[in-house]
């Protein structure tokens, strides 16, 4: 059974160009689905790329569950007129691991602040709107070392209670890392400690 504390929501796919008209600014939106801060900065320079007309790429993301990071850029816009808006959309939608950003092409109409804070809001709020949200399971690694004449005992308990392998070096010394539930993890530790010559890790995430 999962818990609610077991899942957190983010995007499945990216969403792109999502177009908004104001006073002659086009908005543009995108949407990326991001597992670390490094993906971010080759995104933002595609855009830029993709409109070397644009006087602003604007954006925000948010990383992490339990330990969340997070930053809003205004790229040249007034302080907190845009970033920090798309953000609240981020929040508002309640998802993680996103990257949303905003393309502005200038019109030739200034909107004041107020106006860049309600369409880059409303820019973020469309663009989210079409992306598909997904509730991901939230886990966290165990690992076992082991000798490879305790493989058959390691193995049996690893069916037994259908737990996920993601690396496994199977040698004279073996490691198997295992990716449980945050929920199971100190129960799942339990079925392993007792068993002589098999050592538990639970590293940090």
């Amino acid at each position: 059974m999962i818990d609610d504390k077991d899942t957190y929501k983010t995007i499945l796919a990216p969403v792109e160009a999502i177009l908004l008209k104001e006073k002659k600014s086009k908005f543009i939106g995108y949407a990326y689905p991001i597992s670390k801060e490094e993906e971010i900065k080759p995104i933002i320079e595609l855009l830029r790329k993709e409109y070397p007309t644009a006087n602003h790429v604007c954006y925000a993301w948010q990383l992490g569950v339990e330990r969340v990071s997070y930053r809003a850029n205004d790229d040249g816009e007034p302080n907190n007129s845009a970033g920090m808006p798309i953000y609240g959309q981020i929040q508002a939608f309640d998802i993680t691991n996103v990257l949303v950003a905003v393309v502005r092409i200038f019109g030739g109409t200034k909107l004041g602040v107020g106006g860049l804070i309600s369409t880059y809001k409303e820019s973020a709020k469309l663009t989210l709107e079409e992306a598909k949200v997904t509730s991901k399971i939230l886990t966290t690694p165990l690992i076992l070392n082991f000798d490879y004449d305790k493989m058959n005992v390691v193995m049996r308990l690893i069916k037994k209670h259908q737990l996920d392998i993601v690396e496994q070096k199977m040698e004279i010394n073996c490691t198997i890392k295992l990716a449980v539930k945050k929920s199971d993890l100190e129960q799942v530790s339990k079925k392993f400690t007792p068993l002589k010559g098999i050592e538990v890790l639970t590293p940090e995430i």
